[in-house]
């Protein structure tokens, strides 16, 4: 039985309030997304410069056994050559491979800020004791060291976004390879020669 003349309660649905917040969330997605693109339409950023300047070997032996003992220092220099837009880097590791086969755990770096136009050197000191490896990284190497020149493979990963004023992009994937060959003599303990170092090969 119902009470005539007594006015209804409005029911608020939690439908529209879904929609709204589905709503709101396309804004800023759309505002982000479009703060992203007028970055690159305007400024037009380029990729970070990436090389290797420096080694130091203070571990790579090879045995018998299935077994690699490494510890090594790099120095890798990254440049900037945009004018008004800086980087940030997040998220990064660096590793080092030998033949395809990664020969050091890999290591966080801290977050980077890199401004425009600026130059940052990192030294990262890769390695960890001893890593298992197969039995031709094994021989090679042993081979490499008694001919004295090793082919190394520095890596690094993470994410980067670039800034302009107060607008960022969303953040992308950077993969950095830098080949190297240094002149490792069996038993060399601490800073090598380069023997080569193109720059190093960056994707985003």
């Amino acid at each position: 039985m119902t009470q005539e003349g007594k006015p209804k309660t409005p029911k608020h649905s939690q439908g529209g309030t879904g929609r709204s917040c589905g709503l709101c969330l396309f804004i800023f997605l759309l505002l982000a997304g479009a703060s992203a693109v007028a970055v690159c339409l305007i400024y037009r950023p380029r990729k970070p410069r990436f090389a290797v300047v420096g080694a130091a070997i203070y571990q790579l032996n090879a045995t018998s056994q299935p077994i690699i003992s490494t510890s090594m220092q790099f120095t890798i220099v990254t440049r900037n050559p945009n004018r008004r837009v800086s980087i940030f880097y997040d998220k990064l590791q660096a590793s080092v491979s030998y033949r395809n086969q990664q020969i050091t755990p890999a290591m966080d770096l801290p977050p980077l800020y890199q401004e425009a136009k600026s130059t940052v050197a990192l030294t990262p000191l890769l390695g960890s004791g001893t890593v298992p490896a197969s039995a031709e990284v094994v021989n090679g190497l042993m081979m490499d060291e008694a001919y004295g020149v090793v082919a190394l493979r520095v890596v690094l990963l993470g994410k980067l976004r670039w800034k302009a004023g107060a607008i960022k992009t969303v953040k992308y994937g950077v993969y950095v390879k830098c080949d190297v060959w240094v002149d490792l003599k069996k038993g060399a303990v601490g800073p090598v020669p380069l023997l080569g170092a193109p720059p190093c090969k960056v994707d985003i």
